[in-house]
Parts: structure tokens; sequence; C-alpha cells
């Protein structure tokens, strides 16, 4: 079995059985929806700003860093092989992975510019707030964008996000696992892996 399908399975599994952000009573389905629509309003400024590609990143790196639980995110991204990390290694991991992905989908959310995002309703769902938003885009038929939303971290945030069905926890787990594989497990390779994919 290769890490790629392993890391799959286990990002199932892990869902399954309940490893993901809890929500606490503080946190009600209105802040959740708060959280998103701000979150959402700083997207549309960026992609309507006319803004450099460059530029737009950096805001959706900023954004990110602001409403993301990034810390989780790159914890479970890295799976079982954070075990063996040491400290120094995590945080550089953190870091070079949230420009990564801030990047990655900033390009997914720069591809909406001329359109936008509007939510549109939340819901619980097990232990966390599922934030659902349409993007309207020129040309294209609206489709769904989801957020998940806890406040695990002390602050709420969101620790998941879907673009039409595609779950980033999981692909993200997988690709990194993906690119693991091809350094052999070298940490250090896959941090310079990530900082050079930006």
């Amino acid at each position: 079995m290769t890490r790629r399908r392993f890391g799959a399975l286990s990002g199932v599994a892990a869902l399954v059985a309940g490893a993901v952000p809890t929500v606490s009573l503080a946190l009600s389905d209105g802040e959740a929806r708060a959280l998103v629509d701000r979150l959402v309003a700083e997207i549309n400024r960026v992609i309507g700003s006319g803004k450099s590609e460059r530029a737009m990143y950096q805001e959706f790196e900023r954004i990110f860093a602001r409403y993301s639980d990034s810390s989780y995110i790159a914890a479970y991204t890295l799976g079982n092989d954070g075990r063996r990390a040491t400290a120094a290694q995590k945080k550089a991991y953190s870091a070079a992975f949230e420009t990564y992905v801030a990047h990655k989908y900033g390009r997914r959310f720069r591809e909406f510019a001329g359109g936008r995002l509007e939510v549109s309703g939340v819901k619980a769902v097990k232990k966390w707030f599922e934030v659902s938003a349409v993007a309207y885009l020129n040309g294209q038929a609206p489709f769904d964008v989801t957020f998940l939303v806890s406040n695990r971290s002390g602050s709420n945030k969101f620790f998941n996000l879907y673009i039409e069905g595609i779950n980033m926890l999981l692909t993200e787990r997988t690709e990194i696992g993906a690119m693991l594989d091809r350094r052999r497990g070298d940490i250090d390779a896959l941090i310079a892996d990530l900082r050079a994919a930006v």
C-alpha cells in the first residue's frame, strides 16, 4: 500500500473516529456564520481588488492565517509522520505549509475574480458547524463552498474546507504523504519542497 493510499484511508478513519476539532458550548451557529461572513467578505474584497497576482497571494496568506486553525490543519496533513518530527521541524513545517496552502487555495479563489461568494446557511454537524456558501462565477453554474468551523483552538476558526465537494484536509494529507514518499520520508526535504512550490 502506498503512502498516498494509506494517508487517504487514515484520514477517513480519523474523521470516523471523531479526531476532529470539538465545539464548546461557547460557540453558536450565529458565531460560526459570522466568522465565515467576515472571511467571505475579505475573499470577495481581494478577488475584486484588481491587485497583482503576487499581492493577492499575500492577502490570501494573511486571510488563511487569521481565519483558519492552521496549526491543526498542518498537524493533520503531516499525519503519523509528525510523531517523529522534532519541535523545530514541526514549527518549520507548519510555517511552510501555511504559506503553501494559502497560495494553492488562493490560486483557486483568484479564479473567482469577477464573481462572488455568498453565505447560504449554517448547521451543527457532530462536533462542529458547517457553514455553506455558494460561488457565483461569470459564465459558470454556481457551485458550493463549505467551511467547517470550531473553537478548539480557543477562538473561532475554520479547520476544513470543501470546494465543489473536494475535501481540503484529506486532499492535502494525501498529497503531503506522496511528497514525503518521493523524499523517502525526509521531513526537511518536504519542508524545502513546500517552500519551493510557492
